[in-house]
């Protein structure tokens, strides 16, 4: 550019516009003009004050908007700035346009078009729009004269906000805890993705975060830097925005990049599905086993994505007196999170040792264990409150229990055994989480017999029975004797529990049929009694899964 096109340009920066205009006549003429002369789109940030918070200077084609400010308050709402640029040749809006209009949340997307003369000739405009039944995310108005155009922008602007707010019962409900979009992206079928993401509902829910909307797509091939293909992306911002969602939940591992990569471009918290278990885990867990290791999962899951986590963690932490450099403050932090680590890690292998020396009194006096596993959210404590008449929490949601629980239970024979309540499987649990939990499962070797409770009801029991079968393979204990339950036979119709019946009484794989019961129904639950007591005289399998 000339030097003075340069001064032109700098100009523009003293230039204010009338917060009752998208831009000004004599400011649109400048910026035409000198557009015009360096054949270069030129673009304007406004804020609502009309003050020019950046000028920006591109290609012939193409301009890229810096990063912008993300402290605005009432982040969900509209970012408070438009932008008005210019398109050489008279061209309208395209795609790149309402592209970052919706991925930015500006205020107005505008477009001058330029003249042969370098005149404005036309103006188009676009705008962020409120949930509406037919999945618009943005109205784009037709092409108008310059100089018949008329939009009184301050009125615009605060009265599309006001509409978007009560359009969104989520923007009002600022006290009511953390809402979210649930994103799921695979490679599997489609009925396999609706029911991940239902228990990946049901994990949120668990927590107090209020789902407010769900964005499914299924891809030969996940996107490797932002999970999501980029169209995608574009409708969950859209969808986040109208919904009033200030957290995104993937049902997937993510990278370190990939949740870099996005934070970026999405502008909202995102976790995945381990970070989302691992805060349940966090919030359950009271004992000092329970707590030790899943702060241990903690911090073996954030290791690798500190490096990830801001520029601000590589400023140098020498001080006066060190020799060289010193030490950034990233390396300082890995260096204390792998300390704890460590330290965590020699406490685990205590309270093991001290679980060893305990196990030798619980064999002189020959007390059977009988514990209870299966897949999470399947009745296990309620179970377990049943036949030992306790009072162990036995909510309706997943992970309730962490704590390992043990109880006395009397059989019909007067027989007293173990019962052994403990934590929950899931399908895809996080590797570092059963690492941790390695020492409280060992305790599943220990036992004369596993009680395999699972959700009759569920509409992947089959899956559930698979993912449960897996791990207890994994943790080496395919050889202890297991007795199937199928409990809440109570939601089934007499029909239904008399087919699942004849299914695994038919079956040549198990001596015996599984047992229908019902956790809050005592009588359904003789046959269970008898079951453990038959098992632990005999040491005959029951019935088994797989």
């Amino acid at each position: 550019m000339k030097p003075g096109q340069l001064t032109r340009l700098e100009r523009l920066y003293r230039r204010r516009v009338p917060v009752e205009k998208v831009i000004s006549p004599e400011l649109a003429r400048s910026c035409t003009e000198l557009s015009h002369e360096i054949r270069r789109q030129i673009g304007l940030l406004i804020n609502r004050r009309g003050i020019i918070e950046s000028v920006i200077i591109g290609t012939d084609r193409q301009l890229v908007i810096p990063e912008l400010a993300r402290s605005r308050s009432g982040p969900r709402l509209l970012r408070g700035v438009r932008f008005v640029h210019t398109h050489l040749n008279n061209q309208p809006l395209n795609k790149d346009d309402l592209t970052d209009l919706a991925l930015l949340r500006l205020d107005l997307m505008a477009v001058l078009g330029v003249g042969n003369g370098g005149e404005p000739v036309s103006i188009s405009l676009a705008h962020l729009v409120p949930p509406n039944p037919q999945g618009k995310a943005y109205e784009a108005w037709v092409p108008q004269s310059f100089q018949s155009f008329q939009c009184q922008c301050d009125q615009f602007v605060q009265s599309l906000e006001a509409e978007i707010s009560r359009a969104t019962p989520a923007l009002r409900r600022m006290d009511d805890g953390a809402s979210a979009l649930l994103v799921s992206v695979t490679e599997e079928r489609r009925s396999d993705q609706e029911e991940r993401l239902r228990e990946c509902q049901d994990l949120a829910a668990s927590q107090g975060i209020q789902v407010v909307g769900t964005v499914m797509q299924r891809l030969p091939r996940i996107n490797p830097k932002y999970v999501l293909g980029v169209g995608k992306i574009t409708e969950v911002i859209i969808h986040a925005l109208q919904s009033g969602a200030d957290l995104l939940i993937f049902d997937r591992d993510l990278t370190p990049t990939q949740i870099k990569s996005l934070s970026e471009m999405i502008e909202l918290k995102v976790i995945d599905r381990t970070q989302l278990i691992l805060d349940i885990f966090a919030s359950r867990a009271h004992s000092r086993a329970g707590k030790i290791q899943v702060e241990l999962a903690q911090l073996k899951y954030r290791l690798p994505r500190l490096s990830q986590s801001s520029t601000a963690f590589s400023r140098l932490g020498g001080g006066i007196g060190a020799r060289g450099p010193g030490e950034t403050k990233l390396e300082t932090d890995l260096r204390r999170v792998r300390d704890r680590i460590h330290h965590l890690e020699r406490e685990l292998k205590d309270l093991s040792r001290q679980r060893e020396q305990q196990r030798p009194k619980r064999l002189r006096r020959g007390i059977p264990v009988v514990s209870i596993v299966g897949y999470t959210n399947a009745g296990k404590s309620t179970l377990l409150n049943t036949l030992t008449r306790s009072c162990v929490s036995a909510k309706d949601q997943p992970f309730e229990t962490l704590d390992t629980v043990n109880r006395r239970l009397r059989l019909p024979s007067g027989r007293h055994v173990i019962l052994t309540d403990t934590v929950g499987f899931i399908r895809d649990l996080p590797r570092d989480l059963l690492e941790a939990f390695r020492t409280t499962l060992d305790e599943l070797h220990q036992a004369d017999v596993l009680l395999h409770v699972v959700d009759a009801s569920a509409p992947d029991r089959d899956q559930q029975i698979q993912v449960v079968e897996g791990l207890l393979h994994e943790l080496d204990l395919q050889h202890v004797t297991r007795v199937l339950v199928m409990n809440k036979c109570d939601r089934l119709s007499p029909e239904a529990v008399d087919v699942l019946d004849r299914r695994f009484q038919a079956s040549p794989e198990r001596s015996r049929r599984a047992l229908c019961v019902s956790a809050l129904r005592k009588e359904t639950l003789a046959l269970l009694r008898e079951a453990i007591a038959e098992v632990l005289e005999s040491g005959v399998l029951v019935a088994e899964a797989g």
